[in-house]
């Protein structure tokens, strides 16, 4: 017997999309398959990429952005909504307006800003707007280093910045805030806080080049531990640990940073 649609935890994710399939929405939709989640996705924007850089990126008009929340969520709904890739004021607001509407609670913002080659995926000026419109509206924030020091508008250069970073966070609205430290010297530790106190999730740094979607990655792991009912604590735990594996696993594919392996569990150890 086939199980329940309303039974099947499900995740929507409203990001970019990415034709070297690393990051951005087909990431996020590789990560709730491995970790047994129906995803569904809402495009923001289509981009040209691959392992080295983006090369074209071409914004999807809002209305269209619109359309697709509504095919969703007055269908299939959802348990989690993660956003990704949203890079510009008025994308920011009408994702946000549509998430009020639908009264989501779930949120998982990952503040997209710039790809893993360097290029900037946040026009400058929408800035303010995710603070003051969509960061109040989140259960989890995801930034990394640098995402959160355009955030909060200083240095975030180890773990103690990195505390205070989140608090800023926490200020601005958000239940809870996530610094990732894959871009802080040391293990990779990352920094929660829920407006009341830390946890550090630490896992050994591996030196690989095979890093490209581990922000999409761990934010969408986390919304699919969220979709299965586990808290906070338990999503942010499992999602450091999928990730690490994830990148443990990695393959070369390209001439840059290639992808992580989100299928580990599944494909054979056959590449090094």
């Amino acid at each position: 017997m086939q199980p329940e649609l309303n039974r099947i935890p499900r995740v929507m994710t409203i990001a970019g999309s990415d034709s070297g399939a690393g990051a951005g929405i087909q990431a996020d939709l590789k990560t709730f398959a491995a970790l047994g989640v129906y995803g569904t996705s809402v495009l923001t924007a289509i981009t040209a990429q691959n392992t080295q850089r983006v090369t074209a990126v071409l914004e999807l008009p809002v209305d269209l952005i619109q359309a697709q929340i509504d095919s969703v969520l007055s269908d299939i709904g959802t348990d989690v909504v993660k956003t990704g890739m949203l890079s510009s004021a008025a994308i920011i607001k009408v994702v946000s307006d549509k998430l009020k509407e639908y009264e989501i609670k779930e949120l998982v913002v990952d503040p997209v800003m710039v790809a893993k080659g360097g290029d900037r995926l946040l026009q400058e000026e929408a800035t303010e707007t995710l603070r003051s419109t969509l960061i109040p509206l989140a259960k989890v924030v995801t930034p990394n280093r640098y995402e959160a020091e355009v955030i909060v508008g200083h240095e975030v250069k180890d773990l103690d910045d990195a505390r205070d970073a989140a608090k800023e966070i926490v200020d601005m609205g958000a239940n809870v805030v996530v610094v990732k430290g894959g871009h802080i010297d040391g293990p990779a530790t990352d920094i929660l806080f829920d407006g009341k106190e830390f946890r550090a999730f630490t896992a050994p740094r591996l030196v690989t080049t095979n890093t490209h979607g581990t922000g999409c990655t761990f934010a969408s792991a986390t919304a699919a531990g969220l979709a299965k009912g586990m808290s906070i604590r338990e999503s942010v735990g499992a999602a450091k640990k999928y990730i690490t594996e994830a990148i443990r696993n990695a393959f070369p594919m390209g001439h840059g940073h290639g992808p992580l392996n989100h299928f580990y569990e599944e494909w054979e150890r056959t590449i090094a």
